[in-house]
C-alpha cells in the first residue's frame, strides 16, 4: 500500500475514533452535539462563581463566630433586612438593562464591594463590625449571585434541555465548591483573608464572562432565533415586580413556601454546627480551615452524583424524586438526632442534607422556573431566592433560639425539625405534580 494511502486510512480511522469517543461522551452525559459549547460555558460560569464564593464561605463562618455564636440570630435578621434593602436595587437593574447584561452588571457591583472589604480587612483585620458587615454582605451576595446564574440557564435552555443538562452543569458548581475551600485552606495563611477576597473577585469576574457567552450561544441557535424573546431590550416593569408576581401566582407562592421550609431546616442544622465548632476550635485560622475541610468533603461527594445520576433520575422518576426524597430523609435525620444528639450523627445529617440539596433539590427547584416568563425567571425567582429564603433563615434562627431556651428536652427541638422537614417534602410533591400537569397540558395543546 502506498504511503499516501496508508496516511489517508490512518487519518480516517483517527477521525472515526474521535467521532466515536465524542458520541460516547455525549451518550454518557446525555448531551447533543450542538449543546456542548453551552454546557461547557454553563459549567464554567458555575465553577468560577462557586470557587470564588466557597473560598469566602469559611471566612464568613469565621467572621460569624467572631461576633459571638449567641448573636447569630441577629446576623440572620440583619441579613434578611439587608436583602430587602438590596432587592429594589436589583429590581431597578433588571428593569433598565437588557437581559443579557443583568448578570454582568450585578457581578461588577459585587466585585467592587469585594475590593472594598479586602481593603478593610487589610487595614483593620480585628474589627468585629467589619466582620459582621462582611458576614451579612456575603449572605446576601451568595443567594443573589447564584440565583442570577440559574436565571441565565432558565432563560437560555428549554424544558427538555433543562431536565438533561441542569444537573450536569451544576457539577461545575460542585467542582468550584470543591476547589474554593481547598484554595482557601491552602492560601489563608500566606495571603490572609484580604488576599482571598481579591482572588475571589477575579473568579467572579470570569463567571460573568462565561454567562455572557451563554447568551451569545443562544442567539446563534437558528431554531431559537425565530421563537425566542429578544435579549437586547429591557424587561421593564417596576423594581418591585418580582414580589408582585409571586403574590399573584399560587404556583410561585408554593415555591416560596418550599424555600422557606428548606431554609428553616438548614438553619436548625447550621446553628448546631456553629456551636460545636466554636466550642472545639478557638483560633480564627483554624476555624476557617475546619469549615473549608467540611465544604471540601461535601462537594467531593456531590460531583459524582450530579455528573452521572441526577439527570437520569429526573428523566426516569420525575421531579418528585428531586424535590421530596431529601426532605423525607431529613425527617429520619432529625429523629436520629433526637435519639442520639452526638457530633457524629450531626455531621452525617449535615453532609446528607447538603449533598442532597446540591445534587437533587437545587436542580429540581430550578427546573420549576423553566416554563415561566422572562420577568418571572429574573425578578420573581430572585425575590424568592433572596428575600423569601433569607426570611426563612431569620424565622428559623429565632425559632431555634426560642426552642433551645424554652424546650424541656433538647430532643423536642429535633422533633420540631422533623415536622418542618415533612412539610418541606409534601410541598415538594405538590410542586412536582403541578409542573407535571402543566407540561402535559402544554404537550396536548401542541398536538
Amino acid at each position: 500500500m502506498a504511503p499516501a494511502s496508508c496516511f489517508c486510512t490512518l487519518e480516517i480511522m483517527n477521525t472515526r475514533h474521535t467521532q466515536s469517543l465524542a458520541a460516547r461522551i455525549e451518550r454518557a452525559f446525555a448531551t447533543e452535539h450542538d449543546e456542548r459549547p453551552a454546557v461547557i460555558a454553563g459549567s464554567a460560569m458555575f465553577f468560577f462563581l462557586f470557587a470564588g464564593y466557597f473560598m469566602l464561605r469559611p471566612v464568613r463562618e469565621t467572621m460569624g463566630i467572631a461576633g459571638g455564636v449567641d448573636k447569630l440570630q441577629w446576623l440572620f435578621t440583619a441579613t434578611f433586612l439587608a436583602t430587602l434593602a438590596a432587592l429594589p436595587l436589583f429590581g431597578w437593574i433588571a428593569s433598565k438593562v437588557p437581559r443579557r447584561q443583568i448578570l454582568p452588571c450585578t457581578y461588577a457591583f459585587f466585585v467592587t464591594n469585594l475590593a472594598s472589604f479586602a481593603l478593610l480587612f487589610a487595614t483593620d483585620p480585628d474589627n468585629v463590625w467589619n466582620a459582621r458587615a462582611f458576614y451579612v454582605w456575603l449572605s446576601v451576595f451568595n443567594l443573589l449571585a447564584i440565583s442570577l446564574a440559574w436565571s441565565v440557564l432558565a432563560d437560555v435552555f428549554d424544558v427538555a434541555q433543562g431536565r438533561r443538562l441542569f444537573a450536569l452543569m451544576a457539577a461545575g458548581a460542585s467542582l468550584g465548591g470543591l476547589t474554593g475551600p481547598i484554595l482557601g485552606t491552602l492560601l489563608v495563611k500566606p495571603i490572609g483573608h484580604a488576599g482571598l477576597l481579591a482572588l475571589s473577585a477575579l473568579l467572579i469576574t470570569a463567571s460573568g464572562f462565561a454567562a455572557s457567552y451563554l447568551h451569545r450561544w443562544r442567539d446563534r441557535q437558528r431554531k431559537a432565533i425565530a421563537t425566542a424573546e429578544p435579549r437586547d431590550i429591557e424587561l421593564g416593569g417596576s423594581m418591585y415586580a418580582g414580589a408582585a408576581a409571586v403574590w399573584r401566582s399560587p404556583y410561585l407562592l408554593a415555591i416560596g413556601l418550599f424555600v422557606v421550609l428548606l431554609a428553616v431546616v438548614s438553619t436548625f442544622l447550621y446553628f448546631e454546627q456553629a456551636r460545636i465548632v466554636a466550642a472545639t476550635f478557638k483560633d480564627k485560622t483554624q476555624q476557617t480551615e475546619v469549615f473549608g475541610m467540611i465544604d471540601t468533603a461535601v462537594q467531593a461527594m456531590t460531583i459524582f452524583i450530579q455528573l452521572f445520576l441526577t439527570g437520569r433520575i429526573a428523566e426516569r422518576f420525575g421531579m418528585r424524586a428531586l424535590l421530596a426524597a431529601v426532605p423525607m430523609i431529613m425527617v429520619l435525620g432529625f429523629l436520629w438526632l433526637a435519639l442520639a444528639p452526638v457530633f457524629a450523627a450531626l455531621a452525617a445529617v449535615m453532609i446528607v442534607r447538603r449533598v442532597g440539596e446540591y445534587a437533587f433539590v437545587r436542580p429540581g427547584r430550578e427546573m420549576l422556573y423553566l416554563p415561566l416568563s422572562a420577568e418571572e425567571k429574573y425578578k420573581a425567582k430572585n425575590f424568592i431566592d433572596t428575600a423569601v429564603y433569607r426570611g426563612g433563615d431569620a424565622l428559623g434562627g429565632w425559632v431555634k433560639t426560642a426552642l433551645d431556651a424554652f424546650a424541656q428536652q433538647p430532643a423536642m427541638v429535633m422533633i420540631f425539625g422533623a415536622l418542618v422537614a415533612a412539610g418541606w417534602g409534601l410541598t415538594g410533591i405538590y410542586l412536582a405534580n403541578r409542573q407535571e400537569t402543566t407540561e402535559q397540558a402544554e404537550a396536548a395543546a401542541t398536538r
